[in-house]
């Protein structure tokens, strides 16, 4: 049980990469603080993660419980990790799953074809909320002389994604600069800040996507992928999982891959 009595914060953790960490960390024992902007998908996936977790075996498991927050609106940020450290005692762990390229009508846009608008908008998204949560958790973590933060950047920080913008490249690569920096501020305190960069993951925001696309185009992508295949979210979350336990108690500052091998 890696994560038993562990409080952790998960950001867009109703679906998605941020639905399959939360999976992990309370079948693993954790308090898992689910934290989205839906209420409706809230409503859906707390339940289910509870069910799910109980699933299957005797020993004690953890629990999830949600909470309606805009990642993006600093009150709100600051008064829901206020919250969680008065009812909980403590932050363990914080998952910064918040993020994507499809929050504009053109994801693959060109830098031409962009507006400032759509390049403001992947930059909050992607980045603001990123910071703003860590910047909440930090006094937390530092008075514990301990906690993991886990970010996900993408391949595109790398330059790496066909698929998407360069706004959204800018905001990866700002979400590996910034989790390498971080690294440096807190390794003192006991902190580690590590990073995920996955490749194209069917979620349930992706696939859609995924599924307009000419077979061709499917199968270009798969083909360039040395597994042979596209990734998953439990692919994602595995990794994550990995980085928010003490099984990564000496990594910090380090951004993996997680690709098929791209």
């Amino acid at each position: 049980m890696r994560f038993a009595n562990k409080v952790a914060l998960i950001t867009a953790a109703a679906n998605g990469i941020g639905r399959a960490s939360a999976a992990i960390m309370v079948r693993e024992g954790a308090t898992v603080i689910a934290v989205d902007n839906n209420q409706g998908r809230l409503d859906e996936a707390v339940p289910a993660l509870n069910r799910e977790a109980g699933r299957g075996g005797k020993a004690p498991v953890g629990k999830a419980i949600g909470k309606l927050v805009d990642a993006l609106d600093e009150a709100q940020v600051d008064a829901v990790v206020a919250d969680v450290v008065r009812e909980q005692g403590r932050i363990d762990i914080l998952v910064n799953a918040v993020g994507g390229s499809t929050v504009i009508d053109r994801p693959t846009a060109t830098t031409e074809q962009l507006t400032f608008a759509d390049w403001q908008k992947l930059i909050d998204f992607n980045l603001s909320g990123t910071f703003l949560f860590t910047h909440a958790v930090i006094p937390t973590m530092k008075r514990q002389r301990s906690g993991k933060i886990v970010n996900l950047a993408s391949i595109a920080g790398r330059g790496l994604s066909f698929n998407s913008s360069s706004a959204y490249a800018a905001a990866k690569g700002g979400i590996i600069a910034f989790t390498r920096k971080l690294a440096y501020e807190l390794g003192p305190d006991g902190i580690n800040v590590n990073a995920i960069a996955p490749s194209v993951t069917l979620t349930e925001r992706i696939r859609p996507h995924w599924e307009k696309r000419s077979q061709a185009a499917q199968a270009e992508e798969i083909e360039r992928t040395p597994l042979r295949r596209v990734a998953l979210p439990a692919d994602q979350a595995n990794v994550i999982c990995f980085l928010a336990s003490s099984d990564a108690d000496f990594v910090t500052g380090l951004t993996i891959d997680v690709t098929g091998g791209v």
